[in-house]
């Protein structure tokens, strides 16, 4: 029986073996396997700015602040303020010049959507992922809210959490003074192009290239 039950198990073993390579030949390399719809899902939880990728859900400010004072406050501070050293996230409006910028939602985000991925997969420490998709919604929110950007009544969901103006939507663009980084004019050049140089100093000319010994 134990010789009957030792060949079984070889099969068994051998046909799981057989059917892995099988979905590897699939591919190149003959590496891996194909993910799952459900790996897939665990791992597409993004959020655009213009809010594509969002789940549907929603939430305001008023059943936010119940569920920020459970899972947030103890390190952010029941308004946002920070305690020791967690960061704030309330405050900070024309800070960003100064020597000591306050990031928050109010100063320094340029997307309402940037919250919600942020929050959603990383949030609350220690327990990352644990938040419901409305639970998330209503965080973000209660954020806002504190923040002056919208109404305790406005609801944030998946439709219009990429519309949100926040205070600094314009402050990550700013104009590239180097001059190969501005704009081209025309039709651009794509084959045998000749670019003007302008040689304005030689190695040999400074002395710091090594002499041969011959």
């Amino acid at each position: 029986m134990f010789g009957l039950g030792k060949l079984a198990l070889s099969i068994s073993l051998a046909i799981l073996f057989c059917a892995g390579l099988s979905e590897a030949s699939d591919r190149p390399f003959n590496l891996g396997r194909l993910a799952t719809v459900e790996e897939v899902a665990g791992w597409d939880i993004d959020v655009r700015p213009d809010g594509l990728g969002a789940p549907v859900g929603m939430g305001n400010a008023i059943d936010g602040e119940v569920i920020y004072a459970d899972r947030c406050a103890a390190c952010h501070g029941d308004f946002g303020e920070a305690i020791d050293r967690w960061p704030a996230l309330v405050g900070g409006e024309d800070t960003l010049d100064t020597h000591d910028p306050i990031k928050t939602t109010g100063s320094y985000w340029p997307y309402a959507s940037t919250m919600y991925d942020y929050i959603y997969r990383a949030m609350p420490f220690g327990e990352a992922q644990s938040l419901s998709y409305d639970e998330t919604y209503q965080i973000v929110a209660f954020l806002l809210y504190m923040n002056d950007i919208i109404d305790d009544d406005f609801d944030v969901s998946h439709e219009n959490i990429g519309n949100i103006e926040m205070p600094n939507k314009d402050g990550f663009f700013v104009p590239d003074p180097r001059p190969d980084a501005q704009p081209i004019s025309g039709e651009p050049c794509m084959s045998n192009c000749k670019v003007a140089t302008n040689i304005i100093g030689r190695a040999r000319d400074i002395d710091v290239t090594p002499e041969s010994e011959s």
